[in-house]
């Protein structure tokens, strides 16, 4: 079994943190328009974009849903 400090060091070792710039939120004003989503959730997508991430899990957005054919969204709760 694994102690919380290690679980912790595990998580950390394996986040990243995405600063947003002009581009993140132009590029999640086009996301927006492009697909309908909200700002706030366009500007999650744009920085998943950013960070080369290609699965972005959501409860809130359509479950398999491709963004710039780079993206998939997946909603773990289908």
């Amino acid at each position: 079994m694994r102690t919380p400090k290690r679980q912790f060091r595990s998580v950390a070792k394996n986040s990243s943190l995405h600063i947003n710039t002009e581009d993140t939120i132009l590029q999640a004003c086009r996301i927006a328009s492009q697909y309908g989503f909200s700002f706030y959730d366009s500007l999650i997508i744009s920085a998943a974009l950013e960070s080369d991430c290609t699965v972005l899990y959501s409860g809130d957005m359509q479950h398999n849903q491709i963004i710039d054919n780079r993206l998939t969204i997946i909603n773990p709760f289908v």
